[in-house]
This record gives structure tokens, sequence and C-alpha cells, in this order.
């Protein structure tokens, strides 16, 4: 017999099936869930007695456990570890926004990845299972839960683990996320990013039109991507920009192209040529042009890289303005924490305690 589902990873309707109970109760009470993390041990007014009775008789609400925050010195990044029920190990990262009081959380998605992309670290773990949706939803929380003022305004799944290698659940704690009665993360501000997986993409597209989609591109010349990123051997590049030009044909949006810059590996003239023609023939083929982040290495233990310099980079976004095709270049901060793009794994799994409570400055 499967166990019953936890009321944090499903949606008021949902939850008023399981718990039968009026709609208009199920709202009252998932929102507490969802804001709050409990349920109240006293019935509010609004909230019916017995619908709350039904709700604490399902049992208590799933916790993800803070065993620790790293604040950035240099900028207002701020890395959370957090220990699963069998003892595993995941990080998230709230980021600033340039709207004073409006972050994106970065969540995770695995217990690790099974991927292996040699530019990140939590592609050196291994995978060891999928989160849950509630899991991916308890991140999320648990960050708004320590802001003084302001809100989450968006999510990026470019944690740790390939979020299409377990769509379910992270389709279903967006959909979580996103609710109304909850959070209210406009889907329009949730990007999912992936190494590569065809049918996840199409997916997304399908299910959830209105999230926007991330592509990590490694290297853009056939036959040298698969050297950074095992993926391409089983999905090669040509595939998955296939299914990011049908997302792109079903949700209106441009896909981003996330290209990691590693020295002297696909930083040169010959690499970001081979990135602008892969630029121009998608759009001339699906009719929108890719959003290309470049991202700076961040340092990564035991990878065999150094990061571009400032020249190198400088010349890599000629080459491309040179062919008509734009640029970004992506500010990954908190580096200094380990909570830049890449550099995402577990900390030590000996670290019991739990984490300090005080209080972060929200800024």
């Amino acid at each position: 017999m499967n166990p019953a589902p936890a009321l944090n990873e499903l949606l008021p309707d949902e939850v008023a099936k399981l718990l039968s109970i009026e709609l208009v109760d199920a709202r009252r009470l998932w929102s507490r869930i969802q804001k709050d993390g409990e349920l109240p041990l006293r019935s509010p007014a609004t909230i019916r007695r017995a619908a709350l009775d039904r709700a604490l008789s399902a049992g208590p609400i799933p916790h993800l456990e803070c065993v620790e925050r790293r604040r950035s010195d240099v900028d207002p990044f701020v890395k959370y570890a957090f220990r699963t029920a069998e003892g595993g190990l995941i990080e998230a990262v709230r980021i600033p926004l340039e709207k004073a009081g409006r972050y994106s959380v970065c969540v995770s998605s695995q217990v690790g990845c099974a991927l292996a992309c040699s530019f990140c670290a939590t592609g050196k773990m291994g995978l060891s299972r999928n989160l849950e949706a509630w899991e991916i939803v308890d991140q999320v929380r648990a960050v708004r839960a320590e802001l003084e003022q302001g809100r989450v305004h968006g999510l990026v799944f470019q944690g740790m683990g390939e979020p299409l290698a377990n769509p379910e659940r992270v389709l279903r704690a967006i959909r979580v996320l996103s609710d109304p009665s909850g959070l209210a993360i406009d889907m329009r501000n949730v990007t999912v990013c992936t190494s590569g997986l065809p049918a996840g993409i199409r997916r997304l597209a399908a299910e959830l039109p209105a999230v926007r989609l991330g592509l990590s591109i490694g290297d853009a010349r056939p036959g040298l991507r698969a050297r950074l990123m095992p993926i391409d051997a089983a999905h090669p590049l040509d595939e998955v920009l296939d299914a990011a030009g049908e997302h792109a044909a079903r949700t209106g949006y441009a896909p981003m192209w996330a290209y990691t810059l590693l020295a002297s590996v696909n930083d040169d003239d010959e690499a970001a040529t081979a990135l602008a023609d892969r630029a121009l023939a998608f759009a001339t083929r699906h009719g929108v042009r890719p959003r290309i982040s470049l991202i700076p290495f961040n340092p990564v233990a035991g990878a065999p890289f150094v990061r571009s310099s400032l020249e190198v980079l400088a010349r890599f976004r000629d080459v491309l303005g040179a062919r008509g095709v734009g640029s970004i270049v992506r500010y990954s901060g908190g580096g200094d924490i380990g909570a830049a793009c890449g550099q995402l794994a577990t900390l030590r799994s000996d670290r019991r305690k739990p984490a300090p409570d005080r209080q972060l400055d929200p800024s």
C-alpha cells in the first residue's frame, strides 16, 4: 500500500478530496501549510474545526532540516543546506533580484546528479535519489520564511540534480508553488534548466507552457560537447535543440542557452563561431532567437578547468556580436560560499547540528 501523500505537495482541490472537506476550508488550511509550514493547533475563525481535525489526523507536515546557512561576504546571496529524512544533503540559494525586496530561489531537484557534467560540482557526486515534490516546495518555503521584507518572485531549477530527470515531482512542485492560495509564484518567473533531455523538454512545454526553459550548451561543436557533458552521447545537441524549438513554438518563449566558458577548452574564436552559427540556425528554423548567457567558470574541486580571462570573454562576445548574435554575461553570486553556478554540492555528511537560530538581513 502506498503511503498517504504529504499535504504540502497536494493542491487545494486534492486536499479537499483527500480529507473530504469543503474546498473553501481546504484552501485556507493549505494556505497556512504553505506559508507557515504547519497547521494551527486551534481552529481560526475562518476554518471549521471539523476540517482542521481531519487535516491534523492526516499526520504531521514533513519538513527538510536546515543544517546550515551561509551568507556571502561579497554580495547578498545566501546558501542553505538541507538534510533529508535519510540523511542526504541538498543545497538551495537565495538570489537577490534587481528590484529591492524581490528574490529568486535556486532549488535542487535531486540528491546528487547522474549526468556528470565535468564543470559541475554536483555531477561529481553521482545520484542518490529524486527529491519528492514536497522536498522541492519546502526549500522555497524555508527561504521565504526568513525574509523580513520582500517576497520570492521567481524560481530557477538549476540547483543540484537534473530537473527533467525527475519531471513528475518537479512539475507538481511548480504547480504547488504557483497556486494563488500559497506562495503564488508566477509561472512566467520560473525557469527549468536542463542538460538536455528532449522528452522532458516536450513534457514541460505540454503541461506547463508558462514556464521558461534553460539549456546548458557546454560546447556547440559537433563531437566536442560530449567531452564536457556525457549526456550528449545519448541525446546529441541537434536532438535537444529540436525539442527546445518545439518548446519555443508552443510557449512563445525564447530559450536561454547557458554557456560556461572554460579557458583553452571552449572559449576560442572557433567555439564562439560555432555557438553563433547554432543560434542563427535555431532562429531560422524555429522563428525565435535564443538568449545566450555566458557564465564564467566557478572553481570546482577536482575539475581540470580554469576561468577564461576577461580579455578572452570580451573577445568571445565580439565574435558572437560580429555574427549578429547578442549575449549577456551572467553574474554568479556567492562564489565565496560555494553558491555560484556549478558549485552546489553536499556539505560533509557528519554535520549533524541544527542551523543556528538567527535572522538574515533581507538586503
